[in-house]
């Protein structure tokens, strides 16, 4: 299977940035793409709102429902589940895209900050999981792909920023225990980081990083498109990185996803 076409994807966090870029990927073979956030409105600091993102589903030839859902709140997920299942029939694919980020150390950490990372990081990642997976079971071909890094102990990863660290290696090792309870029911549960900063405009509200040093979001999209046309049954519980999977689909030439080529492209959080 190398198409997405007919397969309804619920993706997290998807009114802009990486999330956006997996949808439109996905509505360019004519998926039905559920955009599932909290952006309803228009935002003066980041464009993007879901009903912008699914207007650009529907102009990119897919099937585009836009959802408000805050995926801190089950009672949210669960609606947001059963009115995608009510449009679409089902759910082929889950997408947990939606993280928030907060890069200080332990003194400068305000614990509404913390909360809000642990609820959407580890804790969404696991209730999206756990609501989908009903739907994702009757599917032919189901995957859930969380966007987070290799689990690392390493203290390099920890000192800096705890909070975010232990809130993103919740993602993680969500996936890596869903992976293995559901490995012999057929539903491929992986997650994807990338190798370099993506330029997002999430990115360029965290002071003193340049975009320029990244490659586009679109890099990730392809990743998670040649990820998501596998077979469901031939990988789970892996922790892909972007470039790696592009080079294994036959992609030797990255120059087109950078964002400025003049410049030296810095390395992601979380990879040696």
């Amino acid at each position: 299977m190398s198409t997405l076409k007919g397969k309804t994807l619920f993706i997290t966090g998807a009114s802009r940035g990486i999330g956006l870029a997996i949808a439109l990927r996905a509505a360019r073979d004519g998926a039905n793409v559920v955009i599932a956030a909290k952006s309803d409105v228009p935002n003066p600091k980041l464009p993007g709102t879901i009903h912008s993102a699914a207007a650009a589903v529907e102009a990119a030839g897919g099937k585009g429902l836009a959802i408000r859902c805050d995926i801190r709140e089950e009672a949210e997920v669960k609606a947001a589940v059963e009115t995608t299942v009510a449009r679409f029939g089902g759910i082929d694919v889950l997408v947990n895209n939606a993280s928030a980020i907060w890069l200080r150390g332990a003194l400068d950490t305000p614990m509404k900050r913390f909360d809000l990372m642990t609820q959407v990081n580890s804790r969404g990642t696991f209730l999206c999981a756990q609501v989908c997976l009903p739907h994702l079971l009757k599917a032919a071909n189901p995957h859930i792909l969380t966007l987070a890094p290799p689990p690392s102990l390493a203290p390099k990863w920890w000192a800096p920023h705890t909070g975010y660290t232990l809130a993103k290696m919740g993602m993680s090792f969500v996936t890596l225990g869903l992976a293995a309870e559901f490995a012999d029911k057929g539903v491929a549960i992986n997650a994807l980081w990338p190798r370099t900063l993506i330029a997002t405009d999430a990115l360029n509200m965290i002071p003193g990083v340049d975009a320029g040093n990244g490659r586009k979001p679109a890099i990730m999209a392809d990743a998670a498109h040649a990820i998501l046309t596998r077979p469901a049954r031939e990988a789970t519980g892996r922790f892909f990185i972007d470039d790696e999977v592009l080079r294994a689909a036959g992609v030797s030439d990255f120059s087109g996803y950078a964002v400025d080529p003049s410049k030296p492209l810095l390395p992601d959080l979380f990879l040696d």
